[in-house]
């Protein structure tokens, strides 16, 4: 039996869950509501984030345009994303929203702009 101490990241409420791996069947205790047993156990079973960085930006007022991914993107894919929003490019003008990199590593989901920027 294994049993992990995780916060949940659902809501604001942030309940302290204690997941319990026991012969692959998952309990999930400390969540106020079914939201959190979601997240407990998808947690243990694959970790997953919202990404969110700048990829370069030119022709604006800065330097770097913030963005951030559609959906969440599996924990082990992490590091492989970060590196293609590293090298990537835009210019501006930008709206937030703006696809600036379309299905990344063949996920589903895509790198949007997280706000505006109009050009020099």
């Amino acid at each position: 039996m294994n049993i992990i101490e995780k916060q949940c990241k659902v809501c604001p409420v942030g309940c302290n869950l204690k997941i319990t791996n026991d012969n692959n069947e998952y309990f999930v205790e400390g969540n106020r509501c079914n939201r959190g047993e979601e997240y407990g156990i998808k947690e243990i079973i694959e970790p997953s984030r919202i990404l969110t960085s700048r990829v370069l930006l030119k022709n604006g007022p800065m330097s770097r345009l913030p963005v951030k991914t559609t959906d969440i993107i599996a924990e082990r894919l992490v590091e492989q994303c970060m590196e293609i929003i590293k090298i990537a490019e835009v210019s501006a003008p930008v709206e937030k929203g703006d696809i600036i990199i379309k299905n990344i590593l063949n996920t589903g989901v895509d790198v949007v702009a997280a706000r505006k920027v109009n050009s020099l």
